[in-house]
């Protein structure tokens, strides 16, 4: 009888309870803890975590801070101990009394950078905008996927992934759509081959892909890895450069017939963006939405003379993230390759990530 109610006891907790891995302290590895289950209500979802991407965002998170060159770096407060994880993808297992449009048992993608909902610019649509100190970006400002149950707060933040592999479909809440948001930033020729992207890790490949299905492009990709760029090739870029190659860079004006017109750069690092500006045509544009940092000195008078553009973007809007999704049901963009590790390996993955040594796309699964 007795051992009869401790199982009773111990099914009582685990219901009411989930596994949760957490920054404490910046840098530190990340501590797995008991935490008390969210519950739905009102609008809001419980997703059950099937999947969470990790993104070099995660690095910068953890690490708690961007590099800003030199010694200067832009802080990123910790407020209280975090759950990371902002790329979920999850099953519903608990609806609110006024969700109308989401059964149980489905899964879906999460829309992440959500914001206050009040300012203008989240009235405008530009959620992925609001004010830092306002912002809700789940695994970022509130618990992600790290944890095995993730609080969505209304149905229009869901997104189904039709028949894209567990392991990729969360990527596109932040990677995939990162990539896509840039792209229409440049706003590349359909059929322009010339379009050139900067990396050829996860965000590069999934970019890619992108830029084959939205605009029919098999661009030209830059890195500073053979290994990734050899990747990048046989996935369909059209050429692959090495831009710590001494013929790199007359390779590149070479292949873009005197300079690139778009060149869109996934790295964001101080050597990428001092390599590929100097590339770009008379009127051409440089986006960039990489998050590596350094700084970077420009000379005025050749941005004028030389009409360019130099713009960042930052991950997408909610609209954005419509319209990438309706490519991704369709299956007009072919699934890039993910490597799919147990949650407890959220601190060697994190490692990897900040050595650079992971191939490619990488999520973490719950048991």
């Amino acid at each position: 009888m007795r051992f009869l109610l401790k199982i009773i006891v111990l099914v009582f907790f685990w219901e009411k309870h989930m596994k949760s891995y957490q920054v404490v302290e910046n840098g530190k590895p990340l501590i797995e803890k008991e935490l008390e289950k969210p519950k739905a209500s009102g609008k809001s979802i419980l997703l059950k975590t099937v999947s969470c991407g990790i993104c070099h965002s995660d690095v910068h998170i953890h690490d708690g801070f961007f590099e800003l060159g030199g010694d200067d770096k832009l802080p990123i407060s910790l407020r209280e101990p975090l759950t990371m994880g902002h790329e979920v993808y999850g099953e519903v297992v608990e609806i609110g009394e006024e969700v109308k449009n989401i059964s149980l048992g489905e899964k879906y993608v999460a829309y992440p950078w959500i914001g206050c909902g009040d300012c203008e610019v989240c009235k405008a649509d530009d959620e992925h905008l609001c004010s830092p100190l306002t912002t809700k970006n789940i695994g970022i400002n509130i618990p992600g996927g790290y944890g095995e149950y993730v609080l969505v707060e209304n149905e229009k933040y869901l997104f189904s992934a039709g028949d894209t592999p567990d392991s990729l479909a969360g990527s596109y809440a932040c990677r995939g759509l990162t990539a896509y948001s840039a792209l229409k930033r440049a706003n590349p020729s359909k059929g322009d081959n010339s379009l050139v992207i900067v990396s050829a890790g996860g965000l590069g490949l999934l970019a890619l892909q992108i830029a084959k299905a939205a605009y029919d492009i098999n661009p030209i990709i830059v890195d500073i890895d053979d290994e990734k760029l050899a990747a990048a090739k046989e996935a369909g870029a059209s050429e692959v450069i090495n831009s710590t190659h001494e013929d790199a860079a007359q390779k590149l004006m070479e292949l873009t017939g005197g300079g690139a017109r778009y060149i869109v750069d996934y790295v964001g690092a101080a050597a990428s963006v001092n390599f590929g500006y100097n590339l770009l045509r008379r009127g051409g544009i440089y986006v960039v939405t990489g998050l590596f940092g350094g700084s970077i000195n420009i000379q005025l008078p050749l941005l004028t003379v030389g009409a360019r553009q130099l713009v960042g973007t930052y991950v997408g809007s909610l609209a954005e993230m419509r319209e990438l999704m309706e490519l991704v049901r369709n299956g007009k963009i072919q699934p890039a390759k993910v490597e799919s590790r147990p949650i407890d390996q959220i601190n060697e993955t994190l490692q990897d990530m900040k050595k650079g040594s992971l191939p490619g796309l990488v999520s973490v699964h719950h048991d």
